[in-house]
């Protein structure tokens, strides 16, 4: 069933409940390094069409205290395998649930979507953790 218009379909994204992405106590927190994680095998619905959509998603992220737990990650990434979403509220969703599991320095979120009626998709949603003063 195809929906009409896109008004609606995505109000409340922002309170989506995903599964919470687990950390772990980094024992270099005085140090500036960088964490990239890949994966090829994300799948999400697309909200108008009911179809599903298939991306590789990138993190890389700047870890203060924690790490995050990649098992758990994983379990995250699944969810969305029924959840109708866009591209763009997808990258923002999934750095705003990184930034809320691990605080880190800076984080990047790069939704590599699968080229879709011929238009290929790069969403990249970027985080820095504010300076204090």
């Amino acid at each position: 069933m195809k929906n009409k218009s896109y008004e609606g379909l995505q109000k409340t994204i922002r309170k989506l409940k995903a599964p919470e992405i687990e950390v772990w106590e980094n024992q270099y927190p005085d140090k500036e390094y960088a964490v990239a994680l890949s994966t090829s095998e994300f799948t999400c619905i697309c909200p108008k069409t009911g179809l599903p959509d298939f991306a590789t998603i990138n993190i890389t992220y700047g870890p203060a205290k924690t790490c995050l737990e990649l098992r758990s990650l994983k379990h995250y990434m699944i969810f969305y395998r029924d959840i109708g979403i866009f591209h763009e509220h997808l990258a923002n969703k999934i750095l705003g649930d990184i930034v809320k599991s691990c605080s880190p320095r800076w984080a990047k979120v790069e939704a590599v979507m699968k080229t879709r009626g011929g238009i290929d998709a790069i969403v990249i949603a970027e985080y820095r953790k504010r300076s204090q003063k």
